[in-house]
């Protein structure tokens, strides 16, 4: 594959990759074990069986020099770390930081964050990352095993709910600019829940005072690993007064932040220039 550093003759494989693998079904409620279980042999091995991927630990465990193939992380990590002499690095790390579970003290820093970044793919590998915000609380961490957040109305375009309809992994990442200047990974299964059941299945889920902030839909992650993002390059960052409300669920295409990028002017200026000589009133068409 162009642009993929290549191996000991590996090509290069996204962790979530696996050709023949079919779509993972939809998330009923009663197919939602399953379709999870299904979507987890998402790595195969160097003689082409399908392996899990994992990186989470055994609470409590330790391991001594494992085999590659009993070590957290894909193929791809292993085959990095041995070409760059890190091995012993990220067994360390593995060892001491990352879990299968959230601990207290990462249910207590998800719930005070007011923002996340969302990665998710779809069946084929293509990956997608996006931004999720709201209020302290926002994050619902229901066990040490469990969180979601609300999905609130955006464009209509729904990529990142789509890719997870096909591919259930999903990658989260917090990170507290403010205060304690770390981050924390969450790497589970997703689900995607209608508000209304989700309030059927938890009657205590609060409802957001903001009609903006509503949910139509709910995001409900099962953790496999979490783990910590280190401070030494996240900047700290200072909060400031809001500039008037911030517009939650407005179709204002302004409010949306406009044509910043000046997309929709090239699709317009794309549109005129593929527009017949006729159509365009062009004095040279006999029009």
């Amino acid at each position: 594959m162009d642009g993929q550093l290549n191996l000991d003759g590996h090509p290069g494989r996204d962790r979530n990759e696996d050709p023949g693998r079919e779509p993972a079904p939809g998330h009923a409620d009663n197919g939602a074990a399953a379709s999870r279980a299904e979507g987890a042999d998402l790595v195969r091995g160097d003689d082409g069986a399908p392996i899990q991927h994992q990186r989470a630990l055994v609470p409590g465990a330790r391991r001594v020099r494992p085999s590659r193939h009993d070590r957290p992380g894909s193929d791809g990590e292993h085959r990095l770390q041995e070409h760059m002499g890190t091995g012993d690095r990220a067994d360390k790390f593995y060892d001491e930081q990352v879990l299968d579970r959230l601990n207290p003290r990462m249910r207590e820093f998800a719930v005070r964050q007011e923002m996340f970044f969302l990665a998710t793919s779809d069946r084929h590998g293509e990956c997608d990352n996006t931004f999720r915000a709201g209020p302290a609380g926002f994050i619902q961490v229901f066990d040490d095993r469990t969180l979601a957040y609300p999905e609130y109305r955006g464009n209509g375009v729904l990529a990142s709910l789509g890719n997870i309809q096909e591919n259930p992994h999903v990658g989260i990442l917090m990170i507290d600019f403010l205060q304690d200047r770390v981050g924390l990974h969450v790497n589970g299964l997703a689900r995607v829940v209608p508000d209304e059941e989700m309030r059927r299945e938890r009657p205590d889920l609060p409802v957001d005072p903001v009609p903006g902030r509503r949910a139509q839909l709910w995001v409900e992650v099962t953790v496999e690993e979490a783990y910590i993002h280190c401070a030494k390059h996240i900047p700290r960052l200072q909060k400031v007064p809001a500039r008037g409300d911030r517009a939650w669920g407005t179709d204002d295409y302004k409010r949306k932040g406009g044509d910043f990028f000046g997309a929709a002017a090239e699709a317009a200026g794309r549109a005129r220039d593929e527009r017949p000589r006729h159509e365009a009133g062009d004095p040279l068409s006999g029009a």
